[in-house]
């Protein structure tokens, strides 16, 4: 039982890392807010900076609430195809969350089970989990981001509602491709942190068992 609760404590915990990278990129507004002034959407859109960012903040809100189906912008329309593309990514971003705290109290089991063992190689188990992923994300998006981006569309909707018309959808004009991979750079550089982290605590684990 206890060789079954290491490798389970390694992935539950390298899924809690990968969970919470994307949950705190989500709520992590200030990015988006800078990506304002650098894709010049005030002058591309001709709307105000405050009017983006009232948008913004709400589609955000929608997606980090648990309740909701459908999206409603404060000033912008929306077609039925994009209410229900942003219904398919809040219930993405919900299964995201679910395994979070999923992966979380599994982790939080396995340490209580294991709390007299030594659990270093457990945690270097998790950092090698965890470092593998962002590291060919990484590649991935450094080489083709244009690909990665339509593939990851592709495998997680199962409709063509993602692919935005702005004189129906004006919400697309203020959602850069850009910004998308600059949320998906933050997310692989968090992972990798959290990687550390666990090579650190595997070390110093096993400093303490010696």
């Amino acid at each position: 039982m206890k060789k079954a609760a290491k490798v389970l404590y390694s992935v539950a915990l390298s899924l809690f890392i990968i969970c919470l990278a994307v949950t705190a990129v989500i709520c992590f507004k200030p990015l988006y807010y800078r990506d304002i002034d650098h894709y010049d959407m005030v002058e591309r859109t001709g709307m105000s900076e405050e009017e983006i960012r009232l948008n913004y903040d709400e589609m955000v809100d929608f997606l980090m609430r648990w309740e909701g189906d459908e999206l409603t912008l404060p000033t912008l329309p929306m077609s039925e195809g994009g209410k229900i593309h942003f219904a398919d990514v809040k219930h993405v971003f919900t299964g995201v969350k679910i395994l979070g705290l999923a992966s979380l109290a599994a982790a939080v089991l396995c340490f209580i089970i294991l709390r007299k063992e030594d659990r270093s190689k457990s945690l270097k188990a998790a950092g090698i989990i965890t470092l593998g992923i962002p590291t060919a994300l990484g590649l991935f998006v450094a080489v083709a981001w244009d690909k990665f981006f339509v593939l990851f569309h592709k495998i997680f909707f199962h409709n063509d509602y993602w692919i935005f018309d702005a004189r129906t959808d004006p919400v697309i004009t203020i959602l850069p491709d850009g910004f998308f991979m600059h949320c998906m750079i933050l997310i692989v550089c968090l992972v990798a942190a959290g990687a550390v982290i666990c090579f650190l605590a595997a070390r110093a684990r096993k400093k303490a068992a010696a």
